[in-house]
């Protein structure tokens, strides 16, 4: 899913080219070059011994991945840790480049601990680390005769060379003396006459930058020249740079971007040359205006994390910019150029990185309610169309870990997750008119409470809030007094009976325990739970993404004492004996599942009383994401290979519309779906 770099051939606008890997860890698997020659339509997969980090610090350096403007069949690609990559067959291949030089960086030691220290202060001595080859460059201005022959690759390294250079074809390397070498590249542009112009920063980023800069090269006589818009300052004004674009059609004429510029709220900004560098107008500090109306719940957050800038090469009016919170553009760039404010809107309705992490239909009220990495949570009273309020408040939270409503007063809804102003008391909210207002609760459980899951009783009147790595707690009050609830393992998840408003039930899969609570979450009692046959495997975790909804029970709307368990190797529903008073509690193995990774119910097919069950993960070794109308006797794929996006973990059908279903993806947003009609 995580896309490192993205390469389109510069000859065959058809053909592009993803290196894509998230993480670089031991527990990762290796990476894989994606290509395509129908623009995106279809894609080969050529699988790499290495791996990427399209999510690790350096994240928007770029472009690693680079084709050859005279020859596409050659590609030269970088990487984080194994060095310097090409490929002479279009991507089908790749070969270490071994004649580049060894840019491995060994990691600092971590800081001693210092008493009475802040993590503030702790996290601004931690040591940072470079995210290998950023870029790669070919100088176009070669003869058109053969291989491109004059490349320029960048290096996130300080203190030492991290810009090459190779005449040759990639043959041999050599450093480009006069670099600043006292800051790391970020990214980099090559204008038609012979510039080549960098951004630097102390950090890769999004890890913090202290200082950084904006050199430009001349190519033909190896000059450097410090061109930086805006000078950082030690202790007052620290930040770097991050990005830099050249208009095509004037090789005098570039962008830059900053990348933590201090100041008040909004403070980030892009910088404007004509006249290669010599001067500089800021364009938000000149009065740039933002249009929020395609993206309205990213209004109370400060643009920020500008990783990639473009002018586009058919339009220099046209420019377009990457945030943490999707992508923007102009239309009116050169407005600057006699100090007129330019115009910016969001790139396009429902383009952003998004990651949902629990999703909730309620029977009446707003068709969705999402709880969502990063953005906070949102109802969703249109869902073709973003909230015009933009994300649920007041408090605004960050990462919203958990939403509930109560099954028999969908109007009362609480979510969970951690305060976007850093106030630990406003990491709990809820809202009693179905989402149209909200307010923070008046206590916590405990001052540093926050994250995890929360139940919501089916009259709306008990709360019970699992925050992360603590006890459950519980609410009466709306949140104004908490009690420990008792009988409970410290992060066990809670979920509520949809019909009678004091049970509760919650399980340890590991020690095969339910627990289950008939006063109002109070207290809860032990029941040992017989599965057979038994998950397989470790079931205290590494069972899937913890964030999805495999290895948790689930209580089938409308009925009372109803549970299923969406294991992740099976799929699992409750003996109708096993009720509070039994001495255990019997699962019956529902076969035919052999993994999930998302589970939820939705409204019974026509002609039939028991909700249809959705489900993500693999059904009879085909992947997918399935519904059942039949209690799991049989499941039907509901999505093809077309549409798959990546990792989905949430999943939920619509308790009003049989067969609509919602899809929270971890990282393309939610997607909602109805049944084709014919």
């Amino acid at each position: 899913m995580g896309v490192e770099s993205i390469a389109v051939d510069p000859a065959d606008p058809n053909r592009v080219y993803l290196a894509c890997g998230t993480y670089t860890n031991p527990r990762t698997p290796n990476g894989a070059i994606l290509r395509s020659n129908d623009r995106g339509r279809t894609f080969q997969r050529t699988d790499v011994p290495f791996k990427f980090g399209g999510n690790e610090d350096g994240r928007g350096n770029g472009e690693r991945l680079a084709v050859d403007p005279h020859v596409g069949r050659i590609l030269y690609l970088g990487t984080r840790h194994d060095g310097l990559w090409r490929s002479q067959d279009r991507g089908a291949t790749f070969a270490r480049v071994t004649s580049f030089p060894d840019v491995t960086e060994a990691p600092a030691p971590m800081p001693t601990p210092v008493a009475g220290e802040t993590p503030e202060q702790r996290w601004r001595r931690m040591p940072i680390r470079g995210s290998g080859i950023v870029f790669v460059r070919f100088d176009p201005a070669d003869s058109k005769t053969s291989s491109t022959q004059n490349l320029y690759v960048g290096v996130s390294l300080t203190n030492r060379p991290n810009l090459f250079a190779s005449h040759d074809g990639g043959a041999t390397w050599q450093p480009i003396s006069g670099e600043p070498t006292q800051y790391r590249p970020t990214r980099s542009a090559l204008s038609s006459d012979g510039f080549l112009y960098v951004t630097y920063g102390t950090a890769p980023g999004p890890t913090r930058m202290t200082n950084g800069a904006v050199w430009k090269l001349n190519t033909r006589t190896g000059e450097w020249t410090d061109i930086t818009p805006d000078h950082p300052a030690a202790g007052k004004k620290e930040f770097g740079y991050a990005a830099v674009s050249v208009d095509a059609a004037h090789p005098r004429t570039l962008i830059v971007s900053s990348f933590g510029r201090p100041g008040s709220a909004g403070s980030e900004d892009i910088f404007r040359s004509t006249d290669a560098g010599a001067t500089w107008k800021p364009i938000f500090g000149s009065g740039g205006q933002y249009d929020y109306a395609l993206a309205p719940y990213v209004k109370p957050t400060p643009i920020h994390w500008l990783f990639d800038i473009e002018i586009d090469p058919a339009n220099s009016n046209h420019a377009v910019f990457t945030t943490g919170y999707g992508g923007w553009e102009t239309f009116d760039l050169t407005a600057a150029d006699p100090g007129q404010p330019t115009h910016w809107s969001a790139l396009a309705s429902g383009i952003e990185e998004t990651v949902a992490l629990e999703l909730d239909s309620p029977p009446q009220g707003p068709h969705l309610l999402t709880a969502i990495g990063d953005y906070g949570s949102f109802v969703h009273w249109d869902l073709d169309h973003p909230a015009p309020e933009g994300a649920s408040a007041p408090p605004r939270l960050g990462n919203t870990t958990g939403i509930a409503s109560a099954a028999l007063h969908p109007e009362v809804i609480v979510r969970v997750g951690v305060n976007a102003e850093h106030k630990p008391a406003d990491n709990i909210s809820y809202s009693l008119d179905s989402g149209h207002t909200w307010k923070p609760t008046t206590a916590a459980p405990a001052p540093e409470s926050r994250s995890g899951s929360i139940a919501v009783s089916a009259d709306g009147a008990t709360w019970v809030w699992t925050p992360e790595r603590q006890p459950s707690y519980v609410s009466g009050d709306m949140g104004a007094t908490w009690k420990p609830a008792q009988g409970l393992p410290t992060g066990t998840r809670v979920i509520a009976d949809p019909i009678e408003p004091h049970s509760f039930y919650a399980i340890s899969l590991p020690t095969r325990t339910l627990y289950r609570s008939t006063d109002g979450a109070a207290s809860f009692t032990a029941q040992p739970v017989d599965l057979s046959p038994s998950p397989t495997g470790p079931t205290a975790g590494g069972r899937g993404d913890n964030r999805g909804g495999q290895d948790r029970i689930y209580a089938t709307p409308g009925r009372t004492d109803d549970l299923w368990l969406a294991a992740f190797d099976g799929l699992y529903h409750a003996l109708p004996s096993s009720g509070s008073h039994a001495a255990s509690v019997s699962f019956a193995y529902l076969g035919g599942v052999d993994e999930i990774h998302a589970f939820g119910f939705g409204k019974a097919a026509p002609g039939k009383s028991y909700p249809a069950l959705y489900l993500v993960g693999t059904v009879k070794g085909q992947p997918g994401i399935f519904r059942s109308t039949d209690e799991a006797k049989s499941w039907v794929r509901i999505n093809d290979d077309q549409h798959q996006w990546g990792l989905v973990l949430q999943i939920a059908g619509d308790p009003r519309i049989y067969g609509r279903v919602y899809v929270g993806t971890h990282g393309r947003g939610v997607f909602y779906g109805d049944p084709a009609r014919r």
